[in-house]
C-alpha cells in the first residue's frame, strides 16, 4: 500500500511518468473560474471541515487511524488555451479531498457532514451554507502522465506547455480527462519556492 501511494502522490521532479490510476473515492465540490478566489476559498474550508471530523469517527467506530490526506484540484476549460495560459477566470474546477481506504464508509462521511453542519452553525464567524455540490463520489483516471512541480503555481505554465507541445505527441498520447493537481504544501505555511504539487494529466495512446 505504501508504495502505491508512494507512486501516485510523489513521483520525480525531472520527468514525466506513465501510470495506471485506480478508480477512488473523493470528497469533492464543483465551481467555475478562479480570478476571485472567494467560492474557491469557501469549497477548499468546507472540504477540510468535513474531512475532519473522520478522524476521530474512524478511531471511535474502527479502531483505525486516518491520516487526511492533501487538498486535490481538477482544472479544466471550454478552450484548451485558456487552460494551458492559466486564464483563471475561464477556468472551471473540482476541489478534492481522498476517501480512502476502503474501510471508510459512506455512512461515515455522512455523520461526518451532519456533525459538520450542525458545528459550524452555531457560530457567525463561518461563511454560509455547504456548496451545493458537496458529496461523496469515485472517479477514475486510468492512464495518466504526472510529474512533480516544484515552486510557484504561476510557473506551472511552463510545465503543461511542454507536457501538450512535446511529452504527449512524442508518444501518440492525447488527454483524455481533467489536468489533476495536488497539493503536498499548504501555500500559507511554505515559500512559493519550494512549493509541491503533483501535476497529473490522464491520457489515451492513438494509433
Amino acid at each position: 500500500m505504501q508504495a502505491r501511494l508512494k507512486e501516485l502522490y510523489l513521483p520525480p521532479t525531472e520527468d514525466f511518468v506513465l501510470l495506471e490510476v485506480p478508480e477512488m473515492r473523493y470528497v469533492m465540490i464543483d465551481g467555475h473560474g478562479a480570478a476571485d478566489r472567494a467560492t474557491l476559498d469557501h469549497a477548499v474550508k468546507w472540504l477540510f471541515a468535513v474531512i475532519h471530523p473522520i478522524k476521530s469517527i474512524a478511531r471511535e467506530r474502527m479502531g483505525e487511524n486516518f491520516v487526511q490526506p492533501p487538498l486535490e484540484g481538477l482544472w479544466w476549460a471550454d478552450d484548451v488555451q485558456d487552460f494551458i495560459h492559466g486564464n483563471r477566470d475561464r477556468l472551471h474546477w473540482r476541489m478534492m479531498i481522498v476517501y480512502e481506504p476502503d474501510w471508510l464508509t459512506a455512512e461515515m462521511f455522512e455523520d461526518a457532514l451532519s456533525a459538520t453542519k450542525a458545528r459550524l452553525g452555531a457560530t457567525k464567524a463561518w461563511p454560509g451554507d455547504p456548496p451545493a455540490s458537496l458529496r461523496l463520489e469515485s472517479y477514475r483516471e486510468g492512464l495518466s502522465v504526472q510529474i512533480m512541480h516544484v515552486g510557484p503555481p504561476v510557473a506551472e505554465t511552463e510545465t503543461l506547455a511542454r507536457l501538450h507541445a512535446e511529452f504527449l505527441p512524442a508518444r501518440n498520447l492525447v488527454p483524455n480527462g481533467h489536468h489533476h493537481e495536488i497539493y503536498l504544501t499548504d501555500p500559507n505555511r511554505v515559500a512559493p519556492e519550494k512549493q509541491r504539487t503533483v501535476l497529473r494529466q490522464p491520457v489515451r495512446r492513438i494509433s
